[in-house]
């Protein structure tokens, strides 16, 4: 017997009637299942990692209630961050912090700059006690998944490297055979070096020190030919050689060892201010725009330079800051070029090339997303 079904609207506004009879089971099957799937999409609430966290409070609003943007900073490194003679912070980092404040308050000046040890870094950034962290241990699955902590861009891509003098023409692993090589003992630098000559069947003499500090007086004294450490330590060693034109910071990597601004997990909106604050500085570099420029640049026909500059669009509003944000970054600390060679390349002490840093365009790693 067949019973008559009155028209009725099912998932997916499928209408059943007399006339078309039942829908076969596996159809049947699939709209429960598609009806099912739509409500628990709506039901569920955001994962902490795409919402606001209601554990911690807008990171934003505390930076506003403050007054500054309170920045943590690992140990002092050259270029990256020290104080001069005044006390005032400088460095590569610190231009960072700079640059957050800039977005925020139109004001660079509005930071506060505290060096953690690495026991206290990710303490203090959970406590709210600092708001970012500038530049802490490189990136890793391990420190990226286990801390609830988030790198939000990579603002250098650093790694172990070679430090080796100009006249004996190294390029490679092959052309160290047989030379002694100073390292840091007791560090995974000193694991890394091994692995690096072991994996490319090459032998070499280890000639482990117990500081880096040592290890370099022992290079410039020529008790080995090179000495292995990050690049950033390199470039700062080989500026306080007597000829540092003599040596030269091979290209050749042991290791990767990508570093950036850190934030705690559960802020959406403050992880977007903070890579979006890097991103602009990398767009601006790459646009042509920079602090002596940016002015200028308002009166710009160029879409991109106008979405970016605030002059069109308000593209500050996804992020709670004014349509000219970005204008504010680089007015005030300048594209990602002007603060790498100011800070680090051509312009400071450290004369670091680009290489890995450079904009993607010109054969380095640096790329960001528009702002539009």
């Amino acid at each position: 017997m067949t019973f008559p079904i009155s028209p009725r609207p099912l998932s997916g506004n499928i209408l059943i009637s007399r006339a078309r009879g039942r829908l076969p089971t596996a159809r049947r099957i699939w709209n429960a299942l598609f009806a099912t799937a739509l409500a628990l999409a709506w039901a569920l609430p955001a994962s902490p990692s795409l919402a606001q966290s209601e554990d911690h409070p807008s990171t934003l609003r505390e930076i506003k209630k403050r007054g500054s943007v309170a920045c943590g900073l690992a140990a002092p490194a050259p270029g990256f961050a020290e104080q001069n003679e005044a006390g005032a912070w400088t460095g590569f980092d610190v231009d960072f912090c700079r640059a957050l404040a800039a977005a925020i308050f139109d004001d660079p000046s509005k930071i506060k700059i505290t060096p953690l040890s690495a026991k206290e870094r990710i303490g203090a950034l959970q406590s709210g006690s600092v708001d970012l962290l500038l530049r802490g241990a490189p990136w890793t699955q391990a420190r990226d998944a286990g801390q609830q902590a988030l790198y939000a861009a990579i603002s250098f891509f650093g790694g172990q490297g070679f430090l080796a003098r100009r006249k004996a023409e190294i390029q490679k692993a092959r052309d160290m055979a047989e030379l002694a090589v100073c390292v840091q003992q007791g560090t995974s630098q000193e694991l890394d070096v091994a692995d690096y000559f072991q994996q490319r069947e090459v032998a070499f003499q280890p000639k482990p020190f117990a500081s880096l500090e040592e290890a370099a007086k022992a290079y410039e004294a020529g008790q080995c030919n090179v000495i292995s450490a990050d690049v950033a330590a390199l470039y700062a060693i080989r500026a306080k050689l007597s000829q540092p034109e003599s040596h030269a910071v091979l290209p050749e990597l042991v290791a990767k060892a990508p570093v950036g601004p850190i934030v705690r997990q559960g802020d959406d909106q403050w992880f977007n201010i903070v890579r979006w604050a890097h991103f602009a500085m990398l767009d601006a570099e790459e646009l042509n725009v920079s602090s002596a420029n940016a002015d200028a640049e308002l009166q710009s026909r160029n879409p991109d330079v106008r979405h970016m500059l605030g002059v069109d669009g308000d593209f500050g509003e996804g992020l709670g800051l004014t349509p000219d944000w970005a204008y504010r970054v680089i007015k005030a600390v300048g594209n990602y070029g002007e603060v790498f060679e100011r800070n680090l390349g051509q312009k400071s002490p450290l004369n670091m090339e680009r290489r890995q840093n450079a904009l993607w365009s010109n054969g380095g790693l640096m790329y960001a997303p528009p702002v539009k």
